[in-house]
């Protein structure tokens, strides 16, 4: 294929970053990192292979929701840094052809934003149709409940207002009124500003909630939310071409599909594929990919210029609850049975190394899965170095803590004292003395050297995130195998996901003389068979990338 075509949308192809810049490194010892810091650790994505950072929310915040209760769309949080330093760290990551993103969380805003202090002290506020009011809450105010371990009903009363707000979040984040046109002409101008700053584009945060809007009293009359998700993106077209919106979508496919716009694509570019991540874990759970080959099966394709974004973890708890009630206390037992590793009822609190005991063959197996399997992989910070969680931290913050830079004081993180630090640094076999960065770069064999070998060899071959995708039929149950191919190339996968050896027959092409399959994670070459057939011995947890290569082929392998 023309690896030009991949420029114009890059998002089809790209390594994706998530980090929380007060977590990842502080450049002025006050315990907390800072975009300076970002920008400090820039040649660590660039090495990695990284070509787009998502920056979690760096706008001004009471911080209670991890940054998430924003009080100015437009600010910068003073304690992480100025719009100069995110003008700066912008330029430095695209000299290194490196795309910053940023989270766009619109659906709702702090009860300290302006907008909501003017909204609450009168009903001449020019901002009081800005957000969902009642004089009295629905009677199903207690179903939807976001986070049942905090809140019992998603409207609150205001002394002030003399009336019940809805909120879908924590009662201290009021849902703004996406049918307001107001609203979404703001909507608009933060989007714009941003972008003008040099933003590649947003990850929009929890869409659904964004869209709906069944707590305005005249919601039937309204127009379809749709059609506002398409006035987003069009405006982004219009005013920067090649930017994107990444979409937090945790429902169904066929529902999921429709935020991308159906067969239009005129809605999110992008859309997280929660429901293969989820019986991801549950094939981990049973050491058989069936589940996983389910989910695939049953993905409806993205929109022409739109892509699956995949994962295997997250900034939130790992959710899991798209599984059965059976299917999701297999998962626990396997991976976390403790009550406290749990939460919501329906998720884990934890990262993956420690719920894989980490196996570091295991480990990277499920690395290959991620950058093989067809979508755009997203990592979240710390996973290229199999970092753990601090269970000692409440909720979802467990999976939040300082990125291990060093074996030093902090991990490297910060020279603050252990007290002053944003979050505390983990402990015990996932701590920096065991886990962090500067080890592991000069380990030929650790996992860190393994993820830049899985990025440098997805870069490479676009057919996996570009092609069309074939699940391979073998007598082998605890092996996944597929094909991608595209406009003549051919990349074959295959993963075993039990912890004995096993050998696989494949059919990889037709047939043919002189095919080879070149494999691409080990210097090895094999002879494909007359009828286009390759037997592989497969390690236990082993992952084989293998390219399907003719006589007059000139691939630079």
């Amino acid at each position: 294929m023309r690896l030009t075509e991949t420029a114009d949308v890059w998002w089809k192809n790209a390594v994706i970053y998530c980090l929380d810049v007060e977590t990842f490194f502080d450049t002025n010892g006050d315990g907390s990192g800072d975009l300076a810091g970002v920008a400090q650790r820039i040649d660590h994505l660039a090495d990695l292979g990284v070509t787009c950072v998502w920056l979690m929310p760096f706008y001004p915040s009471p911080d209670r929701d991890d940054g998430y209760d924003i009080t100015d769309f437009y600010g910068v949080d003073p304690q992480l840094g100025t719009h100069g330093d995110l003008v700066e760290l912008i330029t430095l990551a695209q000299d290194r052809g490196i795309r910053v993103i940023a989270d766009l969380v619109v659906n709702h805003t702090s009860n300290a934003h302006p907008w909501f202090q003017s909204a609450r002290a009168s009903r001449q506020s020019p901002y009081r149709d800005w957000y969902v009011w009642q004089d009295e809450p629905p009677a199903n105010q207690h179903e939807g409940i976001v986070f049942p371990d905090k809140e019992t009903s998603l409207w609150q009363y205001d002394d002030e207002a003399g009336q019940y707000y809805l909120h879908r979040f924590y009662k201290y984040q009021p849902d703004l009124d996406i049918a307001n046109a107001e609203v979404r002409e703001e909507i608009e101008r933060v989007i714009g500003f941003w972008s003008q700053l040099g933003l590649s584009g947003f990850r929009v945060d929890a869409v659904p909630f964004l869209l709906d809007t069944s707590g305005a009293e005249d919601a039937g009359n309204l127009p379809d939310p749709h059609d506002y998700l398409r006035d987003l993106r069009a405006f982004l077209d219009r005013r920067y071409g090649r930017s994107m919106l990444l979409g937090e979508v945790n429902l169904p496919y066929s529902e999921t599909r429709r935020f991308f716009g159906d067969e239009d694509g005129d809605e999110l570019t992008m859309c997280f594929d929660f429901i293969g991540m989820q019986r991801l874990y549950l094939s981990l759970a049973r050491n058989d990919p069936a589940e996983l080959v389910k989910a695939l099966r049953q993905r409806p394709p993205a929109a022409e210029e739109g892509q699956w974004a995949t994962f295997v973890r997250n900034h939130d708890e790992l959710t899991l609850d798209k599984l059965s009630d059976d299917e999701r206390q297999e998962v626990f037992d396997a991976f976390g049975p403790d009550k406290d590793m749990q939460l919501y009822g329906r998720g884990l609190r934890r990262r993956l190394p420690p719920m894989l005991g980490n196996d570091q063959a295991r480990l990277k197996m499920v690395y290959s899965l991620l950058f093989s399997l067809p979508g755009t992989p997203v990592l979240f910070y710390g996973e290229e170095i199999g970092m753990g969680e601090n269970l000692a931290i409440e909720g979802r913050g467990a999976v939040r803590t300082p990125m291990q830079w060093t074996s030093g004081p902090n991990g490297g993180f910060s020279t603050a004292d252990p007290s002053q630090l944003r979050a505390p640094v983990t402990e015990g076999e996932f701590g920096p003395q065991n886990v962090n960065v500067a080890a592991q770069r000069r380990d030929p064999d650790s996992l860190l050297n393994w993820m830049k070998l899985l990025i440098r060899r997805y870069r490479e071959c676009p057919e996996l995130s570009w092609g069309e995708c074939t699940i391979l039929e073998h007598n082998a149950p605890a092996v996944f195998a597929h094909r991608s191919e595209y406009e003549g190339g051919a990349i074959v996968t295959a993963h075993n996901f039990a912890a004995e050896a096993t050998e696989v027959k494949l059919a990889v092409a037709g047939s043919g003389v002189g095919l080879r399959a070149v494999d691409l994670l080990r210097d090895e070459s094999t002879d494909l068979a007359a009828d286009g057939t390759l037997s592989l011995q497969l390690e236990p947890h082993a992952a084989r990338w293998l390219r399907i290569v003719g006589p007059q082929d000139r691939y630079l392998i």
